[in-house]
C-alpha cells in the first residue's frame, strides 16, 4: 500500500462502545460494524507522517455478520480492519460508485493476499 512505515491504532469494542463512538463522531446514533479515524486529514494531519490513523471494529457486529454471510467471526473482521484501513489510506465508498467500486476491488485483491 506504499506506506511501509505507517502505523494504525486497532480498537475492538462491542456494540454500545461503537455507538458511543458513532455518536459522539459521525452523529449516527445506532452501532456500526467500523469506523475508521484518520490523522493524515484535517488541521492534526502534519503531526506526523507515519501515522495513518485509528481504526475501531465492533466484534459483536463482526460475529454477527459473519454468522449471517457463513463466513465465520475472523473472516469477517479481517474484512472489516481492512476496510477500516482502506479508509485511513483515502478509500471512500459513500461519495459515489466509482469510487466504492474501487474500494470493493482493493479490498478483494488484499484480502487474496491473507
Amino acid at each position: 500500500m506504499d506506506c511501509p512505515d505507517g502505523e494504525l491504532s486497532i480498537l475492538l469494542v462491542d456494540d454500545p462502545q461503537i455507538e458511543i463512538l458513532n455518536t459522539k463522531y459521525l452523529n449516527r446514533r445506532k452501532p456500526t460494524n467500523v469506523i475508521a479515524f484518520p490523522m493524515q486529514e484535517g488541521k492534526l494531519s502534519n503531526i506526523s507522517p507515519t501515522i495513518l490513523g485509528d481504526v475501531a471494529v465492533s466484534i459483536d457486529t463482526a460475529a454477527k455478520e459473519g454468522e449471517e454471510a457463513g463466513i465465520g467471526m475472523e473472516k469477517r473482521l479481517t474484512e472489516l480492519l481492512l476496510h477500516g484501513i482502506l479508509h485511513l489510506l483515502g478509500y471512500d465508498h459513500e461519495n459515489n460508485e466509482q469510487e466504492a467500486e474501487e474500494m470493493e476491488r482493493k479490498s478483494a485483491a488484499l484480502l487474496k493476499q491473507f
